[in-house]
């Protein structure tokens, strides 16, 4: 039996820091293109779509990166923010926004089922009023051309009735009847969200219409995303691209299968690389450092993370639900977390000693993403040990 190419952990490392732009060389210009190179950045919490693209940035402002989010034409957006791996929130560059949804995105229509059961057992809502409150929402935003859900909720009353959600739970809660009804019409790619109504780091989005994306056929929308995660995240294990698409195991082996990729032998068992990629050993790259936010692209694409994180480190770095938070980054491994101090200033902790050459570089980190905030408070919306500790 032929065995199979060995890509050791140290060569992973060297291709983690090219493929995410993790060296200053190699940073770039626009945050499409970074978005580009990731497949996408997430963006659960709306700082770590600024955050994630500022750190492999040449010259980053948030200025420019809300120009990449928001001020392309309608028709023809540079980056989509949609909802795709494991029912996550991604911004992604729009000409792959049709595949990631396709090959990710199962049964839209139970969406609209689903809304319309809840709405009918907690206010008797029958299809009729809900296809009404639908079309006034669509109404409303043609006209208007933007508003948030508080806004369109003052304006058409059927949004404002309140839906008891959890009845009897601890964790019972209420909500308007818009939270229901502008998921579906998101879900369905007829809305998207559009500029915040705060600052870059605000939750609170506006809605604009928008036309759905084109359905492609699941099974090469598939390989297509199979295929750009192998480019962007290769060598990786069946494990780790079942994890981050969101995939079963019999689609995510035919997807595989059908990029061609070549087996190779890693650490944690057999791994996959496109064919092209084999040979493309990378060069020695200069000294790489970053500062990644929380649920940054890079540390959240594996399912088997130990060739970059020491396990010990994972109880302090990650939440409960497996949520990593603000990392630090020396030459392919996380060495260590930051955080913004309730005082103002960055506060950092290294896990481990890096040596003086990447605590210099670190320290140039720091002053850059501090120019970079110019002011502006970042919390993390998922709040881990050592980021809490580091805030206070």
């Amino acid at each position: 039996m032929t065995a199979l190419p060995r890509i050791s952990a140290a060569q992973r490392r060297a291709r983690l820091i090219r493929s995410h732009l993790l060296a200053p060389a190699l940073r770039k210009k626009t945050a499409e293109e970074v978005a580009e190179a990731l497949i996408g950045l997430h963006a659960t919490d709306p700082a770590t779509v600024f955050l994630a693209a500022a750190a492999r940035m040449h010259t980053p402002t948030a200025a420019a990166i809300s120009h990449s989010l928001y001020d392309a034409p309608a028709s023809r957006p540079v980056l989509e923010r949609i909802r795709c791996m494991r029912r996550t929130m991604f911004v992604v560059p729009g000409h792959l926004a049709p595949a990631v949804r396709s090959a990710t995105v199962r049964d839209t229509h139970r969406h609209r089922a689903d809304a319309m059961a809840t709405l009918r057992a907690a206010l008797g809502w029958n299809e009729r009023r809900y296809a009404a409150a639908e079309q006034a929402v669509l109404a409303a935003l043609t006209a208007r051309g933007e508003a948030t859900a508080a806004q369109l909720a003052a304006s058409i009353p059927a949004l404002r009735e309140q839906i008891v959600t959890f009845p009897g739970k601890p964790y019972e809660s209420r909500q308007r009847a818009s939270t229901p009804i502008l998921g579906v019409l998101a879900a369905e790619g007829r809305i998207r969200r559009s500029r915040p109504a705060g600052s870059w780091t605000s939750a609170q989005f506006r809605w604009t219409s928008a036309d759905p994306l084109p359905d492609l056929p699941a099974g090469a929308a598939k390989t297509a995303l199979a295929r750009h995660y192998l480019k962007a995240f290769g060598p990786v294990t069946v494990d780790d691209l079942k994890w981050w698409t969101g995939w079963n195991l019999t689609d995510t082996r035919k997807a595989l299968a059908a990029t061609g990729a070549q087996a190779v032998e890693l650490d944690e068992g057999t791994g996959y690389l496109l064919p092209e990629d084999l040979d493309s050993a990378p060069a020695t790259a200069e000294p790489a450092v970053a500062l990644l936010p929380g649920l940054d692209p890079t540390p959240m694409g594996w399912r088997h993370r130990h060739w970059y994180l020491d396990p010990e480190h994972i109880k302090a770095l990650f939440d409960r639900n497996g949520n990593i938070g603000p990392t630090i980054w020396w030459n392919g491994r996380i060495v260590g977390a930051w955080a913004h101090h309730r005082d103002g200033h960055l506060n950092h902790h290294l896990l481990s000693d890096p040596g003086r050459a990447a605590r210099n570089a670190i320290h140039h980190e720091i002053t850059r993403l501090t120019a970079f905030l110019d002011g502006t408070r970042v919390t993390p919306c998922y709040r881990t040990p050592l980021e809490r500790h580091l805030a206070t």
